[in-house]
């Protein structure tokens, strides 16, 4: 009986996982996944019985004396590599010459020349095998010949399934990488935080210890069917078939190409759009889809004739710490932001990158004059990985005694160093007016940092209330302001005071509190007073949120000052107004799940998602099953392309305006 329900509990968790890891669809919350789990490993413990796709084997059981070596049943080969435009254009005349040569030769036609466009991560190539249906042996690639077998290891990666409905031999390829979100995580409690994670990746998985292995919290994307027992697979799209049918973790193509000025476009959309990805890819495979071809062009002694990796330029650079300076924010937060020794990633020049707290530098053994490495992830500023190894600083970083600011008292706050004078620290009364001021917030339009620097300096503005004490005249004569620009930004505070209840929540700054979860609690309670009001309990009824924000919200509104100014904002004029009820009986999005991808030409994306919003729509992040509706724009990404592999209806933005109407 025992065994019979393990056995259940075995099939609905590995179902359960693929649904969340795979599909990025979970049906389930994590608590009843926890219960789940929590039986099966019960049962486990008193049976003494662990079956061989059980997900608790996911955990990484004892460490290994060493790895065995593994002869691959055909070669892994590598890629050969190009990084200029004209170089992958002689490689696909090449392709073309030599498959007419072959006609030409067999005295045959093989089928038109068609390109697959796919990732090429940055991870660790591996090399998996299914027996019967089970997961059998995974191994690296290593040369391409003998690598070592890690199956051990790979059977710790949550994405990864230990069984599959396909019950012939089959390997399949593909690569292990480190998520960059997971090396965040990992590097926030870690003794020894990760330089990359490409290397966080490769040692994860050479590591003896599986245990070790699953704390990376990895991901597997597969991309190609080597040996195959008893099906035939005759082209790039049936590989992707065959890795989906088999729920076996694939992100497939990005596109299928015949002429290459349509890849070329492709390749510069996925190029620019790299820094978007929550893990690391260097560049891009070009693969010729059909495999009759592909034997027809046949092999080098190191690669295939029929793939090119085009390369893309490096991302991750070192240089020289020159000095260390700490930035106060609207919080009073202190955060340590490093000058570098000036140095090109990606075409840009990166002179500054961001150091966390003081925790985060003693991790990494940064210090002014330490050789760092260093990353840049699309225009956020860029982050120091760690000091290269063996590197001696001339001088340690040592944290402010008081502000730099404004000279007051600092304290420590958990990880973080915070300046105590938030009345009259310029820093923080400015970023506390442009958070204010900002669009999402109360949108005054034409209020800029710059703005809020001006008011700070030159009216002794230390709080968001003096905003509304502005009168016509207050700005006569002083440079940049003449009568026009007063009188437009006094009419745009004006008009700001009777912003939605959401928009003034989320202008208050309140911790952990952003501009979702403000309309959350703007459809929960109606009104400021019912809010300012609510427990901890009325507040965690909430959905989405949980007891942190909750007792974030009931400390914001019990503090005297932060309770006086709210007061004094009502009593100036203030009048935030209850949000607009979603339409509901006819709008097309009413009780819909709708995902906005690519770049809409008639409106920004925050625009489009308050008019769903407003017409009774959810916007989501990500496609899924659930998914209602995705809306199209222009360079739409693997959103639509998952869309359509899922069915979910595909809206271009005219149908969209239209829709509108």
């Amino acid at each position: 009986m025992d065994e019979k329900r393990m056995a259940e509990l075995v099939e609905r968790l590995n179902e359960l996982s693929y649904q969340y890891y795979v599909l990025d669809a979970p049906t389930v919350s994590d608590a009843e996944w926890d219960a789940l789990y929590d039986e099966l490993v019960e049962l486990e413990r008193k049976t003494g019985v662990v079956l061989p796709d059980s997900p608790t084997r996911k955990v990484g059981g004892k460490p290994l004396e060493g790895f065995a070596s593994h002869r691959h049943r055909q070669r892994l080969y590598s890629l050969a590599k190009c990084k200029e435009k004209g170089e992958l254009i002689d490689w696909m005349r090449r392709v073309e010459r030599l498959k007419e040569e072959y006609e030409r030769a067999a005295g045959t036609k093989l089928p038109p020349l068609e390109y697959a466009l796919e990732y090429k991560f940055d991870g660790l190539t591996v090399n998996l095998t299914y027996t019967g249906g089970m997961l059998t042996l995974a191994a690296t690639r290593g040369d391409g010949v003998v690598g070592e077998v890690i199956t051990e290891q790979a059977k710790t990666i949550r994405n990864l399934p230990l069984s599959i409905p396909f019950k012939g031999d089959v390997d399949v390829q593909g690569e292990c990488v480190m998520r960059l979100s997971a090396l965040g995580e990992y590097n926030k409690t870690a003794a020894e935080p990760l330089k990359n994670a490409r290397n966080a990746a490769a040692g994860a998985l050479r590591n003896l210890d599986p245990a070790v292995t699953a704390s990376r919290k990895l991901t597997a994307y597969l991309y190609s069917v080597g040996h195959v027992e008893g099906a035939a697979i005759s082209d790039e799209r049936e590989v992707f078939d065959f890795l989906r049918e088999n729920r076996l973790p694939t992100l497939g193509a990005l596109g299928y190409f015949s002429d290459f000025d349509s890849l070329w476009a492709a390749i510069e959309v996925a190029q620019k759009k790299r820094n978007e990805l929550d893990f690391l890819i260097d560049g891009l495979v070009v693969k010729v889809c059909d495999f009759r071809t592909r034997e027809a062009l046949g092999y080098t002694d190191k690669s295939p004739r029929w793939a090119m990796a085009y390369k893309f330029p490096a991302e991750e650079m070192t240089t020289t710490v020159l000095r260390v300076d700490w930035e106060v924010g609207r919080t009073g937060k202190l955060t340590p932001v490093a000058t570098l020794e000036p140095v090109d990633i990606g075409g840009v020049t990166v002179k500054r990158a961001t150091l966390n707290n003081m925790g985060d530098i003693a991790r990494k053994n940064v210090g002014v004059g330490s050789r760092v490495f260093i990353r840049r992830s699309n225009d956020v500023i860029p982050e120091i990985l760690g000091a290269v190894p063996g590197d001696q600083p001339r001088e340690r970083i040592l944290p402010p005694r008081v502000c730099p600011a404004c000279g007051a008292h600092v304290e420590d706050r958990g990880a973080h160093l915070y300046c105590t004078n938030s009345l009259s620290c310029r820093p923080q009364i400015v970023g506390r007016l442009t958070h204010f001021a900002s669009r999402g917030a109360m949108d005054i339009e034409s209020f800029s940092e710059k703005t809020a620097e001006f008011l700070a300096e030159r009216l002794g503005f230390d709080s968001v209330c003096d905003l509304y004490r502005l009168a016509p005249g207050s700005l006569s004569g002083m440079e940049g302001f003449g009568d026009k620009r007063e009188a437009k930004l006094l009419s745009e505070i004006e008009k700001s005071k009777t912003q939605p209840l959401s928009r003034f929540l989320f202008a208050l700054g309140i911790p952990n509190v952003g501009a979702k979860t403000a309309k959350d609690l703007s459809a929960a309670f109606g009104t400021l007073e019912n809010l300012r009001r609510a427990d901890v309990d009325a507040l965690m009824a909430v959905p989405e949120v949980g007891p942190v924000v909750a007792q974030s919200i009931v400390e914001f509104f019990s503090d005297e000052r932060i309770a006086s100014q709210v007061d004094e904002l009502l009593a100036l004029g203030v009048n935030p107004v209850p949000d607009e009820r979603p339409a509901a009986e006819g709008s097309p999005f009413a009780g819909k799940t709708v995902v906005l991808t690519g770049t809409l030409s008639s409106m920004t994306r925050s625009e489009a998602t308050e008019i769903i919003e407003r017409l009774g729509g959810k916007v989501a992040g990500s496609v899924s099953k659930k998914t209602d509706m995705v809306i199209a724009g222009e360079n739409a990404g693997s959103k639509l392309e998952k869309a359509q592999k899922l069915g979910v209806r595909v809206v271009s933005e005219q149908e969209f305006k239209e829709m509108l109407n």
